[in-house]
C-alpha cells in the first residue's frame, strides 16, 4: 500500500492528502492500541500487551503530524484563524480535544508518571476511550459524501468497546442477614 501523500499520486490538494493520511494512521494506531486488551482476553496471548505503550505513542506521533500539517501547511500558523476554526467547526473542535487528551496520555506514559500519579494514572489513561471516540467523530464529521470508511472505524471502535464489557458473574444467592439478639 503506497501512501498517496508521499508519492506522485497526491492529487489536486497535496496538503489535504497529507492531512488525511496522517489522521488516518493516528486513528488506526489508536484502534490497534485499544484492541490489545480484548485480544489478550480472547486469545490469552500476552505479548502484544508489551507493545501497547509504543502503539499508543505511534498514534500520538501521527496525531501530532496531523495537527502540524493543519497548523503549518494548511493554516500557515495564522493563530487567529486557527482559534476561530476550533471554535466554529465542530469536527475541528472534537479533533483538537482528542489531540489534547492524547498529548496528556503521551506525556504521562512513562514510569515516573505512573509512580507519581499512582491510582490517578490509570484513571487518566482511561481517557483514551474518550480520545478514540472523539477521533472517530472528527473523521465522521469531516467527511462530506462517502461515509463508508468513517463508519467502518466507528464499527471497529464500537466492537472494541463491547468486547471490554466484563463478562457477567454468576448471580450470587441472596443471603438473609440474621439479627443478633442481645440480652
Amino acid at each position: 500500500m503506497t501512501c498517496a501523500a508521499f508519492s506522485d499520486n497526491r492529487g489536486a490538494n497535496p496538503v489535504e492528502a497529507l492531512s488525511h493520511e496522517t489522521g488516518s494512521w493516528a486513528l488506526r494506531f489508536l484502534l490497534i492500541t485499544l484492541a490489545i486488551t480484548p485480544l489478550r482476553r480472547l486469545t490469552g496471548w500476552r505479548r502484544p500487551v508489551l507493545l501497547r505503550r509504543m502503539l499508543g505513542l505511534f498514534s500520538f506521533f501521527y496525531a501530532s503530524l496531523h495537527v502540524l500539517v493543519w497548523l503549518w501547511l494548511d493554516r500557515e500558523f495564522a493563530w487567529g484563524g486557527m482559534l476561530a476554526d476550533i471554535a466554529k467547526r465542530p469536527y475541528i473542535t472534537v479533533g483538537f480535544l482528542s489531540f489534547l487528551i492524547l498529548t496528556a496520555l503521551a506525556a504521562t506514559s512513562n514510569a515516573l508518571s505512573m509512580r507519581r500519579l499512582g491510582l490517578r494514572w490509570k484513571q487518566l489513561h482511561r481517557l483514551v476511550y474518550v480520545a478514540a471516540l472523539l477521533a472517530v467523530l472528527h473523521f465522521i464529521w469531516l467527511v462530506k459524501a462517502d461515509l463508508l470508511e468513517p463508519m467502518v472505524y466507528l464499527g471497529i471502535f464500537s466492537l472494541l468497546m463491547l468486547l471490554r464489557i466484563p463478562r457477567s458473574r454468576k448471580a450470587r444467592p441472596f443471603r438473609v442477614m440474621k439479627k443478633r439478639v442481645t440480652a
